[in-house]
C-alpha cells in the first residue's frame, strides 16, 4: 500500500478519534454542569418558596465542644443578695423572693433589667435574655460563654415570675461553672445549610421569614456532676417560632421543656 496514502488513514484515524474523545470531554462537562445546574442552590430553593432571611456570614466558621458542671452555691452566696429573701433547692437552685417588686412594661425589653441583673444577681452579667412566656408568666435568661447563650439549659439559667400587674416578683438562678473547651475548633455547618435543614424537613413554611440567626451551645451529653455541651445554631422564624440545629452534626434539636427543678 501507498506510503501517502496509510499515512493519510492514521491522520484521519487520529483526527475522528480527537473528535470523539473532544464530543464525549463536551458531554460529560454539559452533563456535570446540567447535574450543578439542576441541583439548586440553598438560596435558590428558599427563593422559590419566598422564603425570606436576614443577612448571614459567609466565611467559614469554626467551633468546638465544652464541657461545664453545675455551681453549688453556698450560705455565703445568699449573703451577697440584697433587697431580698432567699434560700438554697438541692444546691444548686437560687429561690429568692423580692423584697420590693419590680415594675416591667408591657412589652418588655431586656434593658429594663440589665442593671438590677448585674446589681441583685450572682453573675447577672453573664446572662443575656432567651425568652418571655405570657402564658406562664415568666421571663427567662440563659447563661453565656464568650458571648454565646446556653440555650434551655437547666442548669445554667434564671426564671423571672411576674404577678398580674406584670411585676418581677421572684426568680430562680442556675449557674455552670468550671467551662472547659474539650476539642480543638472544627468547621462549622454553616448557618445557611442550618436553615436549609429545615426547609428540607418541612419546618420552614412557604413564605416564611428566618428574623433571627444566632450561636450558643446546647447540652450533647448530661452527666451527673457535669455536662457536655455542642454548638448551635438558634434559628427564629417570623418573630416567634424557635429552632436548634447542631452545629457540627446538622440535627435538628428537640429540647424537652422542663422548669429549673427537675
Amino acid at each position: 500500500m501507498d506510503w501517502s496514502k496509510i499515512k493519510t488513514i492514521f491522520i484521519l484515524t487520529f483526527l475522528i478519534l480527537d473528535v470523539y474523545l473532544f464530543y464525549q470531554f463536551l458531554i460529560i462537562r454539559d452533563t456535570n454542569k446540567y447535574e450543578y445546574i439542576t441541583e439548586a442552590t440553598v438560596e435558590e430553593k428558599l427563593k422559590a418558596d419566598d422564603i425570606r432571611y436576614i443577612e448571614i456570614p459567609k466565611a467559614p466558621l469554626k467551633s468546638q465542644y465544652v464541657s461545664a458542671k453545675p455551681k453549688k452555691f453556698t450560705k455565703d452566696d445568699l449573703g451577697k443578695l440584697k433587697g431580698q429573701r432567699a434560700y438554697l433547692k438541692n444546691g444548686t437552685i437560687i429561690h429568692s423572693v423580692l423584697i420590693r417588686a419590680l415594675p416591667v412594661s408591657l412589652k418588655f425589653q431586656d434593658e429594663e433589667i440589665t442593671s438590677f441583673l448585674k446589681s441583685n444577681l450572682l453573675y447577672g452579667d453573664r446572662y443575656k435574655f432567651g425568652e418571655r412566656n405570657d402564658k406562664s408568666k415568666t421571663i427567662t435568661y440563659y447563661q453565656e460563654y464568650e458571648n454565646k447563650p446556653f440555650y434551655k439549659n437547666i442548669s445554667g439559667k434564671i426564671i423571672f415570675t411576674l404577678n398580674e400587674e406584670n411585676q418581677i416578683i421572684s426568680y430562680e438562678q442556675t449557674y455552670l461553672e468550671g467551662i472547659e473547651k474539650m476539642t480543638q475548633k472544627e468547621d462549622l455547618l454553616a448557618p445557611l445549610k442550618a436553615v436549609e435543614t429545615l426547609h428540607q424537613k418541612g419546618l420552614l413554611k412557604p413564605k416564611s421569614n428566618v428574623t433571627k440567626i444566632e450561636l450558643g451551645y446546647s447540652t450533647l451529653i448530661q452527666l451527673a456532676a457535669s455536662q457536655v455541651l455542642a454548638p448551635t445554631w438558634h434559628i427564629v422564624v417570623d418573630d416567634k417560632e424557635n429552632f436548634y440545629v447542631n452545629g457540627f452534626e446538622g440535627q435538628i434539636i428537640q429540647f424537652e421543656e422542663k422548669n429549673v427543678v427537675e
